[in-house]
Order: C-alpha cells, then sequence, then structure tokens
C-alpha cells in the first residue's frame, strides 16, 4: 500500500510540477484518479495490482476524512478493471499417483524418502496448504488418527478425514522418523529442525524435471489438484469448500471452472459430432 501511494504521489508531483500540500489533495478531481490509472496502465501495471492502487487510495483518503485533514470523496467514485481470475494449473489423476510415488525416490536417505512421500500425500489427499503441512507436530498424527485437525488461516479448524492410503504412508514415515517425541515437527530436515519451504520447493523442482512437468506445478498444486479431483468425482462444492478451509465459496467456485473446461475437452475429443 505504501509504494501505492508513492507512485500516486510520485505522479502528482510530475502533473503539477510542484510539492504536494493537503490543499491539492483536496481539489483532486475523479478525472486526476483517472488520469493517475492510465499513468499505471501505460506502465504494463496488471490488473490485480491497479485494483489494489485504487484501493490503497480509497483507504489513503477515508483515512485523511477520519482525522479531518483532507475531505475529498472523488476517489470514492473510481471503479478499477477487474482482475483477471487466474485458474488453478491442477495435475491430471495419473500425475499425481506418479508425483507421489517419485517423491520417495528423489532422496536418497530412506526415511527422507518416506518424509517427502508422507508430506506430499497429505498435500494431495487433504488439500492442505504448504504452511498446514510444515506446521503439524508428531503429537498430531501419532497415534494416526482417522481425522486430522488442522488450523489454517484465520486460526480457524478445520477436520478433514484421512484415507487409508494416506495413513499408511503417514505410519510409514513414523516408523523411520529420526525423532520420535510428541513434541517434535512431524517434518523434519537433516539436522533434525522444521523442514524450510525451500528444501520443499527444491524437491518439487527435482520431481518436475524427473517428470517432465511444467512450472506450474508447485506444492499449492497439490491442493489444487485435491480439490478439483474431488469436484471431478462427484463431491460438492460445500463439503470441498470446508475440506479446503475457504471462508468464502467464491474461491472454491473457481475448480468449477476447470472441471467444466476437462468435460468441454472430453467432449469435443470423444463426440463424433465435434469435428
Amino acid at each position: 500500500y505504501q509504494e501505492d501511494l508513492k507512485e500516486f504521489f510520485t505522479f502528482l508531483n510530475q502533473s503539477l510540477n510542484k510539492r504536494i500540500t493537503s490543499a491539492d489533495l483536496k481539489e483532486l478531481k475523479i478525472t486526476d484518479f483517472r488520469s493517475f490509472l492510465a499513468w499505471r496502465h501505460q506502465l504494463h501495471i496488471q490488473a490485480s495490482s491497479m485494483a489494489r492502487g485504487v484501493s490503497s487510495l480509497k483507504n489513503f483518503f477515508k483515512y485523511l476524512m477520519r482525522q479531518d485533514v483532507v475531505k475529498n470523496t472523488a476517489i470514492m467514485s473510481v471503479r478499477s478493471a477487474r482482475p483477471k481470475r487466474l485458474l488453478p494449473h491442477p495435475l491430471s489423476e495419473d500425475q499425481a499417483r506418479l508425483f507421489l510415488k517419485v517423491a520417495g525416490q528423489i532422496n536418497k536417505k530412506h526415511w527422507a524418502g518416506e518424509r517427502d512421500k508422507a508430506l506430499f500425500t497429505l498435500l494431495y489427499g487433504c488439500g492442505l496448504r504448504i504452511s498446514e503441512a510444515l506446521a503439524l507436530n508428531v503429537a498430531d498424527v501419532e497415534p494416526i488418527p482417522d481425522v486430522l485437525c488442522i488450523r489454517g488461516k484465520g486460526n480457524k479448524e478445520r477436520l478433514i478425514p484421512l484415507l487409508p492410503s494416506v495413513q499408511n504412508t503417514l505410519q510409514k514415515y513414523l516408523t523411520c522418523h529420526p525423532a520420535l517425541r510428541p513434541s517434535m515437527p512431524l517434518f523434519i530436515g537433516a539436522h533434525g529442525d522444521r523442514i524450510n519451504p525451500g528444501v520443499v520447493q527444491r524437491t518439487v523442482r527435482q520431481i518436475r524435471a524427473k517428470m517432465g512437468l511444467p512450472e506450474t506445478v508447485t506444492p499449492h498444486a497439490l491442493r489444487h489438484s485435491f480439490a478439483t479431483h474431488l469436484l471431478e468425482g462427484g463431491g460438492d462444492l460445500r463439503s470441498v469448500q470446508e475440506l479446503l478451509g475457504h471462508s468464502s465459496l467464491s474461491a472454491t467456485q473457481r475448480y468449477t471452472e476447470i472441471t467444466i473446461q476437462n468435460l468441454e475437452r472430453v467432449y469435443k475429443k470423444s463426440h463424433p459430432r465435434s469435428h
């Protein structure tokens, strides 16, 4: 937000060719704000950043009004372009299965291979965020539960059923965990500390290279795959929302767009009249 405001004042300095005062801010019209957005557009600023810039200015002028410094509501009439919603890039079911298999083969140390496989199995089998998985301690999964309690964004808790295949993978890792104590992190690095997300990212890059996958395949792509495959298998949107821990249904709805795209692709490829 601070960078957005710095850009705004840079624009005003160039436009008015003077040091900006509160009196200048009071006189700004809607055309001045639109000129600022046009200037940013010429700099090829992305739509999402443009929208954030408008939000920054609106909050800034609200603050000035609350502090009785400047009263100017012109910015409130400015509407920014709606950012293009980026669709997730899930793996196919076959790719996801192979990804988990390869994950167990990347690291030469047996326990580390089991760790990687267990970690990525949690991301795909439970739809966890990488931060949620790495925050787990041994006590959270020992003994192996039927339902995993996850504390996600906003410190909100959600319950996720553990499939037998996920339970088995976790159990195999626990049997070779180098420091199996309840207070220990579940996923540890070479020195016994909680594993760094950068190490996980590096492992994903190695798996990508071995499987010939694009750069869109990240740890978060396994979470996307979890949601997409559930919906393709007949899961209802509300249930998937609960499993992902989304506060808004609109965040979950983007996965339905992927499944519709998949249906169209299969239809065009398979239907005899599609050509």
